[in-house]
């Protein structure tokens, strides 16, 4: 999949951004993994401080889309660990955001799938299997729909209602 350029999609598409239809999330994301810029149709996960659904997706085939979870901005724990990100790499995900934290950078960085999430928190999460996948989500205060399509490279995050052309 060729690469956009946040910045360039911005700067071409202001009647979208206008419209609320090509949306840029706040910068609150750290960056981590081996690529530092990814895009993909999006699939949402709601969850809180469980990483049960997070795992099972990630099981299923990426196909080059990304997860964003949504795990209400918690620093409490961390939802991603290296098995996950190595398991987003083998399953052909595209990248992960996460409202919330990442563990295992390392591990993490070396991994070829990008990731962005809040901060890193030693802690694994709980097992409970609560929370809701493909639903609508806010993250960094921008309305993430199921199926939507994320941009992200080293100068920000952007969300369209549809696949921007390059």
């Amino acid at each position: 999949m060729a690469s956009l350029a946040t910045a360039e999609a911005c700067d071409t598409n202001a009647a979208l951004l206008a419209s609320g239809d090509l949306r840029v999330l706040q910068p609150v994301f750290q960056i981590y993994g081996q690529c530092r810029a990814f895009s993909g149709p999006i699939l949402t996960l709601k969850v809180f401080e469980d990483n049960v659904l997070v795992r099972e997706t990630l099981e299923t085939r990426g196909e080059g889309r990304v997860l964003v979870i949504d795990g209400g901005g918690s620093m409490r724990c961390a939802l991603v660990g290296g098995n996950l990100g190595q398991l987003a790499q083998n399953m052909g995900w595209a990248g992960i955001v996460v409202n919330g934290c990442i563990r295992d950078v390392d591990e993490i960085n070396s991994c070829d799938v990008g990731i962005r999430a809040l901060a890193s928190h030693p802690q694994k999460s709980n097992k409970k299997g609560i929370g809701e996948k493909h639903v609508p989500v806010v993250v960094a205060g921008t309305l993430i729909r199921n199926g939507e399509w994320l941009y992200a490279d080293s100068d920000g995050i952007l969300v369209s209602k549809t696949e921007l052309s390059v």
